[in-house]
C-alpha cells in the first residue's frame, strides 16, 4: 500500500500543475503577442510603431499599480476560487481586446486583462510550490516559468502567424477561447488549498525590512529595463535592421523561445547547487545578449545565436529570482511579496518600453540593443557586486 503513494501524490501534483502551465502560456502569449503584432496594430488605428507601443507602456503599469492592492484584496479568497476568477477576468479582456473599435477602447481592454495579470503572476509560483511536494518544488517553479517560454516558441509566433493570416483580432479570440478550456481544467483538478491568514497593509514593513528582498527587487526593474528597452521592438529592429523577411522574423522568435525552455531546464537542473552564481550569470549573458544584438544584425546566425543566449537567460533569470523571493519570505509573505516583484518587473517593462520608443524615434531602432545592454550592465554589477553578499546571508 505504501509503495503506490508517491505515485499517486505526483499523479494529483500533475494536473492542476500542467493547467497552471497552460495559464502562464496563455497569459504571457496574450501579454507577448502586441509585440509581435506590433506593425499590423499600429496600421489599424493609423499610429506610429512608437505610438502602438504606448499600449505595452501602459499594460506594464497598470500591472505595477494593480498587482499589491489587487492581491491584498484577494488575499481573503481562496486559492482554488481565485484562479478561477483570474481567468474569467482574463478572458473578457481578450473578447475586449478582439472588438475594440478604438485605439482608446483597446486600451482600456487591456487594462482588464491587465488586472488579471497582476493577480495570476502574484500566486502562480506560490501555488505551485503549494502544489507539489517539497522535494518537487524547483520542478513545479521551472514549469510555470516553461508557460513563459512556450509563450515565446508557439503562442507570440504562432499568434503572429494567425494575424497576418486574418487579421490581429482573432488572435485573442482564440486566446480567450482556449482560456476557457484551461479553467475547466483547473476547476476539475485544482486542490482546495487553505486560504491562510490575510496579508494586510500594516504587515508591509515587514517586507521593507528585509534587505535580500529589496535587493532582488532593484535587481528586478534593472533587468525588466534593459531587457524591454530592446525586446519591445524586436519586430522591427529584426525587419529593418537585420532585414530579415516576415517568416525568418517568425522563426527567430520562435528559436527565443526553444531557448528559454533551455534556461527551464538549467533552472530546474542547476539553480539550487549554484544560488549565489546563478543570477550573476544570468545578468552577464543578457547584457552580452543585448550589446551584441546590432553588430551582428547583418548575419541572419548572427542574430538568432544572440536570440537562443537571450532567450536562455530570460527564462533562467525570471526563475530564479521568483525563487529568491519565495525563499526569502515567509509562505504568508510569499504572495504579495510575489505582487510587489511582478509589479517592479512591469515598472520596468514600461519604463523599458518608453525607453526603446525614445531610441527609436531619436537614435534609430538599431540602437536600441546599446541602451538596453548598458541598463543590463548596471544590473550585472549590482548583482555581482552588492545582492550576491544580501543573499547569502538571508
Amino acid at each position: 500500500m505504501s509503495a503506490q503513494a508517491p505515485t499517486q501524490t505526483t499523479r494529483n501534483e500533475t494536473a492542476p500543475l500542467v493547467f497552471l502551465t497552460l495559464a502562464a502560456f496563455l497569459l504571457n502569449t496574450s501579454e507577448f503577442v502586441p509585440i509581435g503584432l506590433l506593425t499590423d496594430i499600429a496600421s489599424t488605428f493609423s499610429l506610429t510603431e512608437s505610438g502602438a507601443g504606448l499600449m505595452i507602456s501602459i499594460y506594464a503599469w497598470a500591472v505595477a499599480a494593480l498587482s499589491l492592492p489587487l492581491m491584498i484584496a484577494a488575499s481573503r479568497m481562496p486559492p482554488k476560487r481565485l484562479i478561477l476568477v483570474v481567468l474569467a477576468v482574463f478572458c473578457a479582456g481578450q473578447v475586449g481586446t478582439a472588438v475594440a473599435p478604438t485605439f482608446e477602447l483597446l486600451v482600456a481592454a487591456r487594462l482588464v486583462v491587465a488586472a488579471a495579470h497582476a493577480v495570476f503572476w502574484s500566486v502562480a509560483s506560490p501555488y505551485a510550490v503549494r502544489v507539489a511536494a517539497p522535494e518537487h518544488a524547483s520542478r513545479a517553479m521551472s514549469m510555470i516559468v516553461t508557460g513563459t517560454s512556450v509563450a515565446m516558441i508557439f503562442g507570440l509566433p504562432l499568434g503572429r502567424a494567425l494575424g497576418i493570416a486574418l487579421g490581429w483580432r482573432m488572435t485573442f479570440v482564440v486566446v480567450g477561447a482556449v482560456t476557457l478550456a484551461v479553467a475547466l481544467g483547473l476547476a476539475a483538478t485544482f486542490p482546495r488549498l487553505a486560504t491562510g491568514e490575510p496579508f494586510t497593509l500594516r504587515r508591509l514593513p515587514e517586507l521593507g525590512r528585509n534587505r535580500a528582498l529589496l535587493g532582488i527587487y532593484l535587481l528586478t526593474i534593472l533587468y525588466a529595463t534593459g531587457y524591454y528597452v530592446a525586446y519591445s521592438y524586436i519586430e522591427p529592429f529584426l525587419s529593418q535592421v537585420a532585414g530579415m523577411p516576415n517568416d525568418l522574423i517568425t522563426v527567430a522568435l520562435s528559436i527565443f523561445g526553444v531557448a528559454g525552455l533551455i534556461g527551464s531546464w538549467l533552472f530546474a537542473r542547476f539553480f539550487d547547487a549554484h544560488r549565489q552564481a546563478y543570477l550573476r550569470t544570468t545578468m552577464i549573458g543578457l547584457s552580452a545578449a543585448l550589446l551584441l544584438l546590432a553588430p551582428v544584425a547583418p548575419w541572419a546566425a548572427g542574430a538568432i545565436g544572440v536570440c537562443v543566449l537571450w532567450g536562455a537567460c530570460s527564462t533562467s533569470f525570471n526563475a530564479g529570482a521568483q525563487a529568491e523571493v519565495i525563499r526569502v519570505t515567509t509562505e504568508e509573505q510569499s504572495a504579495v511579496a510575489m505582487s510587489i516583484f511582478s509589479g517592479l518587473f512591469n515598472v520596468g517593462i514600461g519604463s523599458g518600453s518608453i525607453i526603446g520608443g525614445v531610441v527609436c524615434d531619436t537614435l534609430g531602432v538599431g540602437a536600441i540593443g546599446f541602451v538596453g545592454g548598458a541598463v543590463a550592465v548596471a544590473g550585472a554589477l549590482w548583482c555581482a557586486l552588492v545582492l550576491w553578499r544580501l543573499l547569502a546571508k538571508a
